[in-house]
């Protein structure tokens, strides 16, 4: 689409100009691109074009597009499932380990001597009257100790983002705390870690905010583990990214990680009879089905 809006009807004629098959009611097509919209559908289409001017492969049909639509949806939400119960696990043994760590100082992450300076002098931009206000414990605690600059780390952090418990894992000075936690999970070295944190937040910002992830690959090349091998030696493919993600969802719970995979892996395979889907699911995302 250019910069003029468009009727559904028009974009309907576009798309069939450019050699899209309508394999179902004109109505249905009118539905789905009103619920789904043109633009974000777009995205879906796009493996299907053949040229800079948008012109689709012979034998492109609507339908598969919206298939590539929905299996994209469907795997966001069977990860955020995962992803939910990592990001709650991280972040409860962040807590756990580092305020055991130093007892006797309940605020730990805005403390100098176990934090980076950097992150304590940013920290206060966060932990504002706003925040204070729109989180009740937080609220209620100031209220309770109104003499306290913070919440103790248990209540404090449960309210950050992920990416905030990420920068505060970062920014701990001692390395033998990083690496405690670290072990927990199974590593035994920090840079890798750090590394399959990372890929974690990648993907759970997708998922969480609607974004595209059948083609997403991460910025970050995926360190290479023991733990797994990678899909034609991609370290940056969605399969890859998922492999990270079911390695620490074992460390949390094991039969949780089965259902998980049990439940990506059926979904890939319910598009074996549709060679275009699978197609993109191989090449786009890097599955490759076990035998």
């Amino acid at each position: 689409m250019g910069k003029t809006a468009t009727t559904v009807e028009q974009q309907i004629a576009l798309l069939e100009s450019r050699g899209m098959t309508f394999d179902c009611e004109i109505e249905k097509v009118k539905e789905t691109l009103l619920d789904i919209g043109y633009y974000r559908l777009g995205f879906y289409w796009n493996p299907f074009e053949i040229d800079d001017k948008h012109n689709f492969a012979q034998g492109t049909k609507f339908s598969d597009v919206v298939k590539l639509y929905y299996l994209d949806v469907d795997l966001k939400n069977i990860l955020n499932k995962a992803l939910n119960r990592i990001e709650i696990n991280l972040r409860t043994q962040i807590i756990y380990i580092v305020s055991n760590e130093y007892p006797d100082l309940p605020t730990w992450f805005a403390n100098r001597k176990i934090m980076n300076s950097n992150f304590v002098n940013q920290f206060p931009k966060y932990y504002d009257d706003k925040f204070k206000d729109k989180n009740k414990p937080i609220k209620k605690h100031h209220i309770n100790y109104p003499n306290d600059i913070y919440a103790p780390a248990w209540k404090t952090l449960e309210f950050l983002t992920f990416g905030s418990i990420y920068s505060i894992f970062h920014s701990i000075k001692e390395e033998g705390v990083k690496f405690k936690i670290a072990q927990h999970y199974g590593f035994k070295s920090l840079k890798t870690f750090r590394n399959f944190f990372q890929t974690i937040i990648f993907i759970r910002n997708i998922c969480a905010h609607s974004g595209l992830l059948y083609d997403s690959n991460t910025p970050l090349e995926i360190s290479t583990t023991p733990f797994f091998k990678f899909n034609n030696n991609n370290k940056h493919s969605l399969d890859s990214s998922i492999k990270v993600i079911l390695y620490f969802l074992e460390k949390i719970s094991k039969s949780r990680k089965d259902i998980i995979q049990d439940e990506i892996f059926s979904l890939f395979d319910s598009f074996e009879e549709n060679e275009v889907i699978m197609k993109i699911i191989e090449e786009k995302i890097g599955y490759v089905k076990k035998i």
